[in-house]
């Protein structure tokens, strides 16, 4: 699994002529380590005598943070593996009437699938960062640049996570529902983190 690789060997894999790891998979990576720094300034203010009186709303952020990172490392294998079904896909055969219908859903439904990873880290990434909005405005001030930090790789998960939203879409029928409410989610999604990340930027750079 790409999640139990070391550092060096994960980007010497994603650096290779294989296609994947890809953006995917780096997106949700983003994600994992934004949160994770959320999670280190959570750890960095709970139970400070200057914080006590956020202590304890930050200590009942922590354990969500923490489950979205564990959602996020998931996906970054998930991520490979719903583009490595497309590409089995694309490899059935296409010989006869029959194999070229077989293959054509074979491919729609790989498709649906590696739609789904990226739109769910798209989910779960703006999840985090609306909790990164409170670890900004009420976390160890020392660690200001930390929370900053953590949006931007939120952010840029987000971000990362539409691109491959966006190039799967085309691949689905317009009238199929899921494509319809992905579509809606995505414009729905990167509003609201285009709001938050002004608002955590503009906290982070009050208290630096």
């Amino acid at each position: 699994m790409l999640i139990d690789k070391q550092i060096n060997e994960f980007l010497a894999e994603t650096a290779s002529k294989s296609p994947a790891p890809g953006g995917g998979s780096a997106a949700a990576l983003a994600g994992s380590l934004g949160t994770a720094l959320s999670e280190m300034v959570i750890n960095l203010t709970v139970g400070k005598k200057k914080y006590l009186d956020v202590s304890d709303e930050l200590s009942s952020i922590l354990p969500k943070l923490t489950a979205v990172r564990e959602e996020l490392q998931a996906a970054i294998d998930n991520d490979t593996a719903a583009f490595n079904k497309v590409m089995d896909a694309f490899g059935l055969p296409k010989e006869t009437d029959e194999d070229k219908a077989v293959r054509r859903k074979a491919i729609q439904d790989a498709t649906l699938g590696a739609t789904e990873v990226p739109l769910s880290v798209m989910e779960t990434a703006l999840n985090a960062l609306t909790l990164t909005l409170t670890v900004a405005q009420k976390g160890n001030r020392n660690s200001s640049s930390d929370a900053g930090v953590a949006a931007l790789l939120l952010s840029a998960a987000i971000d990362g996570a539409a691109y491959n939203v966006k190039i799967n879409l085309p691949g689905l029928p317009e009238d199929m529902p899921f494509r319809q409410e992905a579509e809606r989610k995505l414009h729905e999604i990167e509003g609201e983190k285009a709001r938050l990340a002004g608002e955590i930027a503009d906290t982070v750079r009050q208290n630096l």
